[in-house]
């Protein structure tokens, strides 16, 4: 391990130290890499008995692997887990759009802050709006990692031998099916379980077949829920065939797509979203693109729908098919 993670590491371990006042700490914990890291380096700097860990559990947002992952991961490293309920102030959100970074603000970290007295460690890092920031501490979170890049923290956790397990199917460690529903979620019982049960079908119908990415979109307008497939690499069809029956299967959703080739996605924006073109490029490229198993391109829709606050996908089409339905 270079000179400069130890830096990092010894510099983070002293920090944690000085700034927690009673000498105990809890921990937001996801069980995804960066609060992992946060966890164990908390330990590192106060002992075990002094550091709690709390996790928010959305209920049927959740993945149903995700409790028992995050159970394991704190058995592992020897530290108390609590869990909190976020998943009624989760709902609230979505029904405004789709938003991971207000799901955070307004949903998880105020489950956390209802049951914890003093000061909570958050796994903000470079790869966040929080961690370029530069802020230590704000409204009681601290950020140990905001000078860390996901890069140095995957070093770390291997130097320490800390395998973190990932949460749903992606490139990159997710723990909520949420973030699959790309519309305001009107009604729970018909939207927000569309994508919760087809995200479970579709892990488990993959369990035999290899693939690094998988999941299920829930797009379409308010009236239609049209379930969007991505996996990569694509199954065969007889497998694919199998998958479609399953979904089909469920009553909420309407109509069931594969995307297997190079698609445009029409996408309805706020206003504000709309005459923002760096905003719709971070939606686009930094948001979809890295959850969909083929390129992706937009058509986007300037929304008169008042409720709506972010953006919601009501169409998709193939690349090649683009002149058709640009209108």
């Amino acid at each position: 391990m270079s000179a400069q993670i130890e830096n990092l590491i010894d510099r983070t371990i002293d920090e944690i130290r000085e700034l927690t006042e009673n000498g105990r700490l809890t921990v937001a914990f996801s069980g995804g890499l960066d609060s992992t890291l946060v966890a164990f380096l908390a330990s590192k700097a106060l002992g075990t008995d002094n550091v709690k860990l709390v996790n928010v559990c959305f209920g049927p947002y959740s993945y149903s692997k995700g409790l028992e992952i995050v159970t394991s991961l704190a058995d592992e490293l020897g530290l108390r887990l609590e869990f909190t309920p976020g998943y009624e102030a989760q709902e609230r959100v979505w029904r405004t759009g789709p938003s991971c970074n207000r799901c955070t603000r307004l949903a998880k970290l105020p489950a956390i802050r209802s049951g914890v007295i003093g000061l909570i460690a958050t796994g903000a890092n470079q790869s966040d709006s929080w961690g370029k920031t530069g802020i230590v501490i704000k409204d009681g979170f601290y950020a140990p990692l905001r000078e860390w890049t996901k890069d140095e923290i995957n070093l770390a956790l291997t130097r320490f031998g800390i395998d973190v397990p990932r949460i749903g199917e992606a490139p990159v460690r997710e723990g909520c099916k949420l973030k699959h529903l790309l519309k305001i979620m009107a009604n729970p019982s018909y939207h927000g379980y569309s994508v919760a049960i087809a995200n479970e079908v579709l892990l488990d119908e993959l369990e035999d077949f290899q693939h690094f990415l998988a999941n299920v979109k829930i797009i379409g307008p308010l009236s239609k829920n049209i379930a969007l497939v991505n996996v990569s690499p694509l199954p065969p069809e007889e497998s694919r065939t199998r998958i479609t029956k399953s979904l089909e299967g469920i009553d909420s959703i309407d109509e069931v797509r594969w995307v297997g080739e190079a698609t445009v996605l029409k996408i309805m924006a706020n206003p504000g979203l709309y005459n923002s073109p760096e905003a719709r490029e971070w939606v686009l490229n930094g948001r979809l693109a890295p959850e969909f198993a083929f390129p992706i391109q937009a058509r986007w829709v300037n929304s008169k729908n008042n409720r709506l606050e972010t953006f919601q996908v009501i169409d998709c089409w193939r690349l090649e098919d683009d002149t058709a339905n640009s209108d």
